[in-house]
Formats: structure tokens, sequence, C-alpha cells
């Protein structure tokens, strides 16, 4: 049996603040040790490029902020059941993670997907820093999606 095609994604971008923490906790993933099953990826702006990487997994468990007016930092884990349940892209520059997602299911490419947000309470244009409170919670991001992932049959 072989198994199952596992991504991890941070998406973001690093040049608006807190908009960019699925990166830094990518980055920080990438360093760590994986088996040859499981790939990490700095995602970054997003993009249709990002299709290929979602098209070769089974499951695809994406790292992204949102504006969600929970407390800064807060970190939730959940299976989208609805396209509402994507965070809208936080800079009108980008496709966001939703826009990825719809083009990857009209393409039947979708793998299963499993979010990881982080409550962000504003984005900071031109900082390429977390602020405080989303700089604290990023190791209990990577936990969160080491636990996740292991949990992947």
């Amino acid at each position: 049996m072989t198994p199952t095609r596992v991504l991890v994604m941070g998406l973001g971008n690093v040049l608006m603040g807190d908009e960019g923490v699925g990166v830094h906790a990518a980055r920080q993933l990438e360093a760590l040790p994986w088996p040859p099953h499981v790939s990490v990826v700095d995602g970054g702006t997003g993009g249709f490029h990002l299709l290929s990487h979602l098209a070769e997994s089974d499951v695809a468990v994406m790292i992204d902020a949102t504006l969600d007016g929970r407390p800064p930092g807060t970190i939730r884990v959940f299976e989208p059941r609805y396209a509402s349940d994507f965070p809208r892209s936080l800079s009108a520059h980008d496709i966001g993670l939703k826009d990825l997602v719809e083009s990857a299911d009209l393409l039947r490419q979708l793998p299963r997907v499993i979010l990881v947000t982080i409550s962000a309470a504003e984005i900071q244009a031109m900082r390429t820093t977390l602020s405080p409170e989303l700089e604290a919670v990023v190791p209990a991001v990577i936990e969160r999606v080491r636990a996740v992932v292991s949990t992947i049959q």
C-alpha cells in the first residue's frame, strides 16, 4: 500500500506583516525531518502555479492568516465544508486560498483539505516581521501541523 501523499503549504505575503504567518511557519517546517510522502511548500502569495502541488497530493494541510475577529494568535484546525469556510485573500492583489481551492476543484485536482488558520488583528503593509502575538504562536502552529500530519493515514 502506498502512503498518503501529504502536502503542507504555508500561504501569505511576508511583505504584509501578519499576513505572512503561514509562510513563516512553512519555512520552519521545511527545516524539520519528514517522511518521503510528506512535502512542505512555501506557497507565498498563492498563484495558479500551486495547482500542480495540489494535484500531486492526497491531503493538503494549508496554513494561512485570517481576519476572523478572533483574538490575534488564535489557531484553528478544521476541514472546510463550504467555500465560505476558506479565508478570503487579505491582499487585493493576490490570488487567495479560496481562489486556489476553487480552481483545483474545477480541474478535479482538489485533495482533501485541512486548514490551519491563525487569527490576525490587522495586516501591516511593508512590514516583514510578525506582530508579537503571532510570532509567539508560530511554535504552536508547527506543533499543531505536525500533530495533524501524524494522524493522516
